[in-house]
Parts: structure tokens; C-alpha cells; sequence
């Protein structure tokens, strides 16, 4: 096999195997530039071009392992005019390698169209494992990977946002989400009303960082804890534990349903007891307007 252009591990130099034509999905580093796996430089030594969500990010990790190969920029901005000039260069031979600016790409970040064009041309897709800021949040917030529901970043306006959690409130699966510092405190007194003060979760912040940091409670505790915080910063994922449904008998159910009225209109106080306990929402609603009393 054919030997090409390698990288540099702790001052030791590597060769890169000659690649087949493709798109190759490649994981990198999410804080940690150790992280990257001896494929994940193999294929970035190997390839033809490298797209980058940001060719500036991107080469700080290329230069600590030696690797100069061509690099172009593919954002969303850009990927109607450098999408199919991509595509076209793998069906006439090439081995492009797609990177985001960290971790695992499509996760929260471009490519999704272009893996999906590669696909429909029956062009080959080879993802290359690696880092992922919400599989690390997850395994070490203790609360639950046998389920697990990827959730993105939370919609910014907080009707839209409050929306988006009464969907989830009955979930039984570990819930994971992107957050920014600026939205992180309105974020969680959001999750503490609608999914339930006691709910256990974790706030995972500059994972594989200097700085890493685990900060573990109920709802109701965290979001007191960033809340009373004069500036949060670096990345964050926040995990919440699966709800956990049960029969609750009918003071219980009223119980909730009145907690819920204090901060909601009827019909989300109405999904949201609906979504914790399994009941019909439409007697809920009907069972809410008569602990409304009138009006």
C-alpha cells in the first residue's frame, strides 16, 4: 500500500495509508487536543482536503500534529456554493475529510446536507469516531445511559423554550442538552418549574478542560447555584434525569396541577401533569378550571 504525506505524535513521525474516495466524518478534540485518535490523524494526514467549520480553529489542532493539507471552509453560510464543488471532488477521486470545530460533526453543527447529498449519490460516508461533548457529559453525570435523548441547544425565546420542555417533561429517557453561559440560569429555572424542582441534573462545564468541572443536585439547587453566580463561563451541557412515572392518586394529581398554575396558563399546566403522570390531558384541564375556581 502506497504511503503518503503522515503527522507528528510527541515527536515521533507517522505515515498516512493512501485513502479511497470518500467523505470522512472525523472527529476532534472538544477542549483536550489529546484526544484525537490515530485515525482521526491518519485520515486528516491522508486526505485530499480537509472541510472546516473554521480553518483558523481547525488549524491549531493541524499544526500541533504536523498535518498540511489543503483546508476550505464549510459553514451553512457557505455550503450551497462549496457543497457540491466537495461532492464533486470525491466523485472524481478525492478523499475529503469534514471536521467541526470541535468533537463530532453534524452533532450541533454543519455537514448534515452534505452527508445527506454524499448519500443520495451513493458516494461513500465514513464516519471516524471520536469525541463527544454530550456522550462525556452523560457517562460522567451518573444519572442513567441505558436511555439517553440528545436535545440540542434549547430555542432562545422563553415562550418557544418552555414549549420545547413541556414536550419533554415526561420523557423517560436521560435528557441532554447544549447551553450557552448567557442562557444557562433562565434555562434551568425553566427545567425547575416545568420538569419539577427535585428533579436530580447535571451541569457538566469545560469538559476535558483545564477546568472541567461536575456541578451535581436537583434543579431547584442548581439553578439557585448559577443564578446567584456574577458570570459563568466556557462550553456547557446540562443532563437531567429520566422522569420517573407513577399512579399518583387524586390529591397528588391536584397537587401538581395547582403548583403548575402558579407559573403556567391551564392548557401547559394541564400537558405538563398529563406528561408527568400519563393522565388524559383533557380531563386535567377540565380538573385544573375547577381548582381555578371562578374567574
Amino acid at each position: 500500500m502506497s504511503l503518503r504525506k503522515g503527522f507528528t505524535v510527541r515527536n515521533q513521525a507517522f505515515t498516512a495509508p493512501e485513502l479511497s474516495a470518500g467523505l470522512y466524518l472525523v472527529s476532534t478534540p472538544i477542549g483536550n487536543l489529546g484526544d484525537i485518535t490515530l485515525r482521526a490523524l491518519e485520515v486528516l494526514a491522508g486526505c485530499d482536503v480537509i472541510a472546516c467549520e473554521d480553518t483558523r480553529t481547525s488549524g491549531v489542532l493541524l499544526k500541533r500534529y504536523g498535518i498540511d493539507r489543503p483546508k476550505v471552509s464549510y459553514t451553512e453560510h457557505n455550503a450551497d456554493r462549496r457543497g457540491p464543488d466537495l461532492l464533486r471532488q470525491i466523485e472524481q477521486g478525492s478523499a475529503v475529510a469534514l471536521i467541526s470545530d470541535a468533537g463530532t460533526p453534524l452533532v450541533s453543527d454543519p455537514g448534515f446536507r452534505l452527508v445527506q447529498e454524499a448519500a443520495t449519490k451513493k458516494l461513500p460516508v465514513v464516519p471516524i469516531p471520536g469525541a463527544s461533548a454530550p456522550l462525556a457529559a452523560m457517562v460522567g453525570s451518573g444519572l442513567g445511559t441505558d436511555d439517553f435523548r440528545f436535545c440540542g441547544f434549547l430555542p432562545s425565546k422563553k415562550q418557544a423554550r418552555e414549549n420545547a420542555l413541556l414536550e419533554l417533561a415526561g420523557s423517560p429517557s436521560t435528557l441532554l442538552f447544549f447551553e450557552s453561559p448567557n442562557r444557562l440560569a433562565a434555562s434551568l429555572t425553566a427545567m425547575a418549574s416545568i420538569f419539577g424542582p427535585t428533579r436530580e441534573a447535571v451541569v457538566a462545564r469545560e469538559l476535558t478542560k483545564m477546568h472541567e468541572t461536575f456541578y451535581r443536585g436537583s434543579l431547584e439547587s442548581l439553578n439557585r447555584e448559577f443564578s446567584a453566580m456574577e458570570k459563568i463561563r466556557g462550553e456547557i451541557v446540562i443532563v437531567v434525569s429520566a422522569a420517573v412515572k407513577s399512579e399518583p392518586d387524586a390529591p397528588d394529581v391536584d397537587a401538581q396541577l395547582v403548583d403548575a398554575l402558579r407559573t403556567m396558563k391551564t392548557g401547559q399546566a394541564a400537558s405538563q401533569v398529563a406528561r408527568t403522570t400519563g393522565l388524559s390531558r383533557q380531563d386535567l384541564y377540565k380538573r385544573a378550571l375547577a381548582l381555578k375556581g371562578p374567574t
